[in-house]
This record gives C-alpha cells, sequence and structure tokens, in this order.
C-alpha cells in the first residue's frame, strides 16, 4: 500500500484529502503543521507528501528543505498563492508540484499520480553516463564533477536528467515545461531558461554540453 502524509493546519482540508486518497488504498498519515512532518519523516517513510505553505511554526517550504535534506520523497504543495515567483522558489527547494486552493480532490489525486509515475520511471533507470570528468549516475540520482559531488536542487536533477535520456534530440521549451514539471504547469518559458542557466552553472566546466536552440528550445549534446 502507498503511503502518503498529508500536511495542513487545518483539519477539514485533510480529512478530504484523506477521504480520497484512501478511497484510492493510499494509507495516510496527518500532521497540522511543518515541525510535526518533518518528525514524522524521520520516524517513518512515506511515498509522497501533501504539504500546505502557511503553517505555525514551520511554513512549507522551509519543512520541504528540512525533509529533503532526510528522505528523497516527492512534495506537492498546496498553496493560495499562484504566482510564478512562489512556484520557482518551491522549484528550488524540492517541491514538484503545486495545487492552488481551492483544489479538486480528483485534480489533487491526479497530480499524485503523475509524480508517482515520474519518479517510479525515474528510478527504472540504471544506466551510469560518464563523459571525461562528468559522471551522471540515474540509479543513485547523484552528478559528479571531476570527482567532486554536483550541489543541485531537485528540479535541476530531473531537468538534466530528462534531457540526457533524450541525448542528442531537440527538445522545446513547452516539452520540457510538460515532462518535467507536468502537464498542466501554469508557468511559461522564462521557467526553463532559469533552470537551464541554475543548470549550466552547476555543471561548470561542462555547462557547454547542453546546447541553446535559438527560438526553439534546448539539447544534451550526443556524448561519444
Amino acid at each position: 500500500m502507498q503511503r502518503l502524509l498529508v500536511v495542513d493546519d487545518e483539519e477539514r482540508i485533510r480529512e478530504v484529502i484523506r477521504e480520497y486518497a484512501e478511497l484510492y488504498e493510499f494509507q495516510v498519515t496527518e500532521a497540522s503543521d511543518g515541525m510535526e512532518a518533518v518528525d514524522c519523516v524521520k520516524k517513518n517513510d512515506f511515498d509522497i507528501i501533501v504539504m500546505d505553505i502557511m503553517m505555525p511554526k514551520l511554513d512549507g517550504y522551509s519543512a520541504c528543505k528540512e525533509i529533503k535534506k532526510i528522505k528523497d520523497i516527492p512534495v506537492i504543495m498546496l498553496s493560495a498563492r499562484g504566482e510564478e515567483y512562489d512556484k520557482l522558489y518551491g522549484f528550488e527547494v524540492g517541491v514538484d508540484d503545486y495545487v492552488v486552493k481551492p483544489f479538486s480532490p480528483k485534480e489533487l489525486m491526479a497530480r499524485i499520480r503523475a509524480v508517482m509515475a515520474r519518479v517510479s520511471a525515474s528510478k527504472k533507470t540504471e544506466d551510469v553516463i560518464t563523459y571525461q570528468g562528468l559522471v551522471i549516475n540515474f540509479t543513485a540520482r547523484e552528478v559528479t564533477i571531476d570527482g567532486q559531488k554536483a550541489q543541485m536542487t531537485p528540479k535541476e536533477y530531473d531537468l538534466l536528467f530528462y534531457l540526457v535520456r533524450n541525448m542528442n534530440i531537440a527538445l522545446s521549451r513547452e516539452k520540457l515545461l510538460e515532462e518535467v514539471w507536468g502537464f498542466d504547469f501554469y508557468g511559461d518559458d522564462r521557467t526553463v531558461d532559469t533552470h537551464i542557466k541554475m543548470l549550466r552553472n552547476s555543471l561548470g566546466p561542462y555547462r557547454g554540453l547542453i546546447v541553446t536552440l535559438r527560438g526553439m528550445g534546448y539539447k544534451f549534446e550526443k556524448i561519444n
């Protein structure tokens, strides 16, 4: 049975999510604030977390940061705000998707399934790709550059892995948004461009492997 942690200071929202999640045969654990959520993760394993941003004691962004230090669990954030800046900041700290309040429980469950499917597909990849001093380990979800482990955000890893899996294929910004952020992410091309810039900075001397296709998108050049 798949395990879901629901974190929200509003009891009614937790109850609604629990009711729907249990219909999909999830085992549901509830937490009412960020600190309680971090404590739950320390003591238990979860397949996915649905968490509100605005909570007492520890907000959702801060809780997500702490959780990602402990375990690599996908996080869907519930937000009353839908501004692009909030989403970009959330992706930088490890958020996998957003659902804006008020939300449809059916839509939330669809997003949960979509995020879990992406994570599952990523874990099934066992290849290790090397190019000079760049080593990309899909299984370990790890990148090393000249022997040093790269420090990347979760979304940078997702973007790099997708580019590499589709090596030497021209990928439009729209395609990257659909595949890396989700088909119904409400961002725009700047979201992709911002993360490509961050990713190139993280790759350092190997930044040139990500090629810009003017007016179209990007591709990861084939490694010989």
